[in-house]
C-alpha cells in the first residue's frame, strides 16, 4: 500500500516514530525486511531461525535494514531472547496451549493428538467437575511454579523404532522363531504390592501405560495412568504437540521431565494434593533422571490376546520401549552372526503410518526447557519399573502381561523388572512364581514357549485356568497356599 505523504500532515509527524522508510512520497518496507520475514513465516526449516538466539539475530537483521542500529537496544535483551525460546521452551509451549493458541486443522489426519486445553475446560462445565477440576489444579500448579523459579535444563523426546525390514546396523523387529530361540537368562523380578511407579527410586525406566496417541486422554476427560502422570509431570504434554501415533513397531521414551504435583486417589477420585519437590539427580545433558517408556497395549483384545501373532505384538511393542539400540553390537555378536533372520516382514504398522528406517529418523525430537542435539546416555543398570501394563480399562489379562513386560526386559538385557501389582487379585501369587521360574533357571525362550503352549490351549479350550495354575506343578501350587 502506497500512502502520499505531502497529502497526510498526520503521517508526516509520526514517521521517525514508525519502522519505515520513506522514498518519492511513499513509506515502504525495505526489500530486505521482507524477505525475512517471508522467511520467518515459512518456518524455522526454510529461516533457520531455531532458538532464542538465532532470532535475535534476525531481529537485529531487520533493525540494520530499517536503518535502526543507533537506538540501540536494552542490553540485556539478546540474553532474555535466549532464556524467553531456549530455556523456557515447554513453558512458553505449554502457555500457548493453555490459551489455545495452537493450529488444530488436519491434526487427526496427520495422527496427532489434541494439544490445546479447550476440552479440558468443556469437560470441567460438562458434569466431570471433580476429577477434572483437579486435573486442571495440577496444570495451574505448573504454571505457578515456573512463573516464581524458571527450571533450567532439558527434556528429550525419543521416537523408538524396531524396522520391519533389515536396516543395517539396527536390531529390527523380531518374529517368533527369535523368541522360542533365545538363551538370554531371565532377569531379576521385584514385586510391590504397594506403591507406584512414579515413586520408585531404584533409577528404573518407568513404563507409560499409554495410548497409542500419546497422553491418552489427558486433555479430554482421561483420569488414569497415563493421563495422571501427565498432569503431575506437565512438561510431558509437550510431546503430543509434535508426536504422531505410534505404530506396533514404536515406542516413544522421555527423560528428564520434572514432577511438579502430588496427588492422591485414581480415575473420578483423583485429587491434587500439593506441590511436589522433585529430588532426582540431574544427568550429564542438563535432564532430571526421570526416564519414561511409552507402550500402548493392545486395548479390549478379549480372546484374541492368546494367539500367536498378538502375543507377538505385545512382547515387541514391550521390547521396542525397554531395548537400547546402543547394545545393538553385542546382540550381533551373540545372536545375528549365525545368519538367523529374527524380522517380521508382516507390515503391523498401524494407520499405514511410516517407519522410520534410520536411528537419526528414530531420535528425531531432543525437545524441553531448551533443544540439544545429544543423544539420550544410558547406564547398564537402568531396570524396569512397571505394573499392570495393557490391563484394567484396557482388558488385558494381568497374568500374561506381567509375564511379557519380564520377556522383553530379559531379552532388551535389563537388570531387573520392579512390579507393582497394586493389590491386583490375579497377581497375589506374582512373587512366588516368579521365585520358582528363576530358581530353575529358565531362559527368555523357556519361558516364552511356555506361555505360547498356554495360549494356545487356553485359545483352543484345552484349560480354562490362570497362566500360574497352568504352570506350577502340583506340588508348587500346595506350598503357594501354605504360603498364603
Amino acid at each position: 500500500m502506497e500512502i502520499e505523504i505531502e497529502s497526510r500532515e498526520d503521517l508526516k509527524s509520526i514517521l521517525p516514530f514508525l519502522p519505515l522508510l520513506l522514498r518519492s512520497s511513499t513509506l515502504f518496507w525495505p526489500s530486505q525486511v521482507v524477505e525475512t520475514l517471508k522467511s520467518m513465516a515459512a518456518g524455522p526449516d526454510h529461516s533457520g531461525v531455531n532458538s532464542g538466539e538465532a532470532l535475535f539475530h534476525s531481529i537485529s537483521n531487520i533493525r540494520n535494514s530499517l536503518s535502526l542500529p543507533n537506538q540501540r537496544l536494552a542490553s540485556s535483551s539478546q540474553h532474555g531472547y535466549v532464556l524467553f525460546f531456549d530455556k523456557e521452551l515447554i513453558g512458553a509451549l505449554l502457555a500457548c496451549a493453555f490459551f489455545c493458541l495452537f493450529p488444530v486443522i488436519d491434526r487427526r489426519v496427520q495422527n496427532l493428538p489434541t494439544i490445546n486445553f479447550d476440552y479440558l475446560f468443556a469437560i470441567l462445565y460438562d458434569g466431570r467437575s471433580k476429577m477434572q477440576e483437579n486435573k486442571i489444579r495440577c496444570l495451574v500448579h505448573y504454571f505457578r511454579r515456573i512463573c516464581s523459579s524458571i527450571p533450567v535444563g532439558f527434556v528429550s523426546f525419543e521416537r523408538k523404532v524396531l524396522p520391519l525390514n533389515n536396516c543395517a546396523g539396527y536390531f529390527c523387529c523380531p518374529k517368533a522363531n527369535f523368541w522360542i530361540n533365545s538363551t538370554i537368562p531371565l532377569c531379576q523380578f521385584r514385586v510391590k504390592d504397594s506403591g507406584l511407579i512414579e515413586d520408585q527410586t531404584f533409577g528404573a525406566l518407568e513404563v507409560d501405560f499409554a495410548n497409542e496417541y500419546l497422553g491418552g486422554g489427558a486433555l479430554h476427560s482421561g483420569c488414569v495412568q497415563e493421563e495422571i502422570r501427565f498432569m503431575i509431570n506437565p512438561e510431558l504434554i509437550t510431546g503430543m504437540l509434535f508426536l504422531p501415533a505410534m505404530a506396533d513397531n514404536e515406542a516413544i521414551e522421555i527423560v528428564g521431565a520434572e514432577r511438579f504435583s502430588n496427588y492422591t486417589g485414581y480415575a473420578f477420585n483423583f485429587c491434587f494434593a500439593g506441590n511436589h519437590e522433585d529430588k532426582r539427580e540431574i544427568d550429564s545433558l542438563g535432564r532430571h533422571k526421570t526416564f519414561i517408556t511409552a507402550i500402548d497395549a493392545l486395548c479390549s483384545p478379549g480372546m484374541r490376546q492368546y494367539r500367536l501373532e498378538f502375543l507377538l505384538r505385545e512382547v515387541n511393542k514391550a521390547f521396542c520401549g525397554f531395548f537400547d539400540q546402543s547394545k545393538y553390537d553385542h546382540y550381533k555378536s551373540q545372536f545375528l552372526e549365525s545368519g538367523e533372520d529374527v524380522t517380521d516382514h508382516t507390515d503391523t504398522s498401524r494407520n499405514n503410518l511410516p517407519v522410520h528406517e534410520s536411528i537419526s529418523d528414530a531420535r528425531e525430537n531432543y525437545f524441553g526447557r531448551s533443544l540439544t542435539p545429544e543423544c539420550l546416555d544410558h547406564k547398564d543398570d537402568i531396570g524396569i519399573a512397571t505394573g499392570n501394563w495393557g490391563c484394567g480399562a484396557f482388558g488385558g489379562d494381568p497374568q500374561v502381561k506381567s509375564i511379557i513386560q519380564w520377556l522383553a526386559a530379559s531379552q532388551a538385557l535389563r537388570p531387573f523388572v520392579m512390579y507393582y501389582t497394586i493389590g491386583t487379585r490375579p497377581l497375589h501369587h506374582l512373587e512366588k512364581v516368579s521365585e520358582w521360574i528363576l530358581a530353575h533357571k529358565w531362559t527368555v525362550g523357556d519361558l516364552w514357549s511356555m506361555l505360547v503352549e498356554y495360549c494356545s490351549q487356553i485359545s483352543n479350550g484345552q484349560t480354562h485356568v490362570g497362566f500360574f495354575d497352568w504352570l506350577l506343578p502340583a506340588s508348587s501350587k500346595t506350598n503357594l497356599c501354605c504360603l498364603s
